[in-house]
């Protein structure tokens, strides 16, 4: 089959849909990936196609960040959302079998599907069904106030999610020749596999049945990739690092949460490499060790622990690799996947980024290392998440269809 898989955001948006494409195209499939053109270099050097979705959400943070009215906002946001439009129709209707889509673009996706009567699959990396068990991802309440309040914070989570791209989808459908409302609400139409392991977040008794919980679908290493010299040579040279990273948060703070960094580490007397991210994060000292984009794969159970933003990927990543975590949240779905790292007794009580000082994460990364249980659960947990298969979940879905 001739397979699109569409996705838009931020690295860790577009990762682990580099691991899905890999085993498809293993499988005998043609895979393309519709990704922002940032993501071009990633996603061609895992082997597979790649179609440019306009915009750049790394910019787009910047403007929101210079924005001086909520009009200004709304108009960033109108301006992206079509473009996503643009790029997924153009992706769609040149040709294609099967289209599997994150959660974001789902609405754009299933409109040019639709139009094109190809077959839509939802592929989410996060929770994106309201549940009584939990609130999902985004809700202001990340300990959830109760079955009936975890429901109506879950339904106010994907109402502003369907209003972000409403005009869009309009506008959209229109220029499709569609009706101007789809016969199904988007939220009720096809099935969904969501790529995170079932014994991280077990799957809600009260989904529907078409939503399921796959297991991770992991990021494909790169053709050809061999770690830098600095980096084999500087993890040789003392006891296992702390890696600290914020991947696409925090853009332009790189300076200030470098010395931030720097000063944590010293006062916590670890070792530490640091990934730059969006945030053109970096260190110094001889303890500390800045690097850009390393497979997470690689780099993880070569540490004592990891301290990161919380985001579903990177999560996904550390719980892999069997080692502790240090979740520090921003925003979105991190605060949710911070807290579940508690839960599962594999991370201290989460650090929220606004409260990040160079005392206070020197303190967490502490009582991250000096709990054993964080190291054992972590472990156990790791080797039960190796027996799942995601990806191939997600090939045995695509192969009753063709059955069918």
């Amino acid at each position: 089959m001739r397979i699109v898989i569409i996705t838009a955001g931020s690295r860790g948006d577009v990762a682990p849909f580099t691991g899905l494409g890999r085993r498809l195209l293993e499988a005998g499939h043609e895979v393309e990936v519709a990704a922002h053109p940032s993501f071009a270099p990633l996603v061609e050097g895992c082997g597979l196609g790649h179609l440019p979705m306009p915009g750049d959400p790394r910019e787009l943070i910047g403007k929101w960040s210079r924005a001086t009215s909520r009009d200004e906002v709304r108009a960033l946001n109108r301006a992206y959302a079509d473009g996503l439009a643009d790029g997924v129709a153009e992706a769609v209707t040149r040709g294609t079998d099967l289209v599997l889509t994150a959660f974001g673009p789902a609405p754009l996706s299933r409109a040019a599907g639709e139009a094109s009567g190809v077959p839509v699959i939802g592929t989410y990396l996060a929770p994106q069904f309201a549940t009584g068990e939990f609130p999902l991802p985004g809700a202001p309440d990340g300990d959830g106030p109760g079955p009936e309040g975890n429901l109506a914070a879950g339904r106010a989570v994907l109402r502003s999610a369907e209003r972000l791209f409403a005009g869009a989808v309009t506008r959209l459908r229109d220029r499709l020749g569609l009706p101007a409302s789809p016969p199904s609400a988007p939220a009720d139409d096809g099935p969904v596999l969501h790529g995170f392991s079932p014994s991280v977040v077990p799957r809600p008794a009260d989904w529907p049945s078409r939503a399921e919980v796959a297991g991770y679908w992991w990021p494909a290493r790169p053709y050809g990739w061999r770690p830098p010299a600095e980096l084999v040579d500087f993890l040789q040279a003392g006891p296992p690092p702390v890696f600290i990273g914020f991947g696409s948060m925090a853009v332009g703070q790189g300076e200030r949460l470098g010395e931030l960094v720097t000063g944590a580490v010293e006062r916590a007397g670890v070792r530490a490499v640091v990934q730059a991210g969006w945030a053109g994060l970096s260190g110094g000292g001889d303890d500390v060790l800045a690097v850009g984009d390393v497979p997470h794969d690689w780099l993880f159970p070569r540490t004592a622990a990891v301290v990161h933003h919380a985001g579903a990927g990177t999560t996904a990543a550390g719980l892999r690799a069997g080692v502790p975590a240090l979740p520090v949240p921003v925003m979105t779905d991190q605060p949710f996947w911070a807290s579940r790292l508690r839960r599962l007794g594999v991370a201290p009580r989460p650090l929220p980024f606004e409260d990040l000082t160079a005392e206070a994460l020197a303190t967490a990364v502490t009582a991250c290392l000096s709990e054993p249980s964080h190291r054992r659960r972590a472990a156990a947990l790791a080797r039960r998440i190796a027996a799942e298969d995601g990806a191939g979940r997600v090939l045995a879905r695509i192969g009753t269809m063709r059955a069918g």
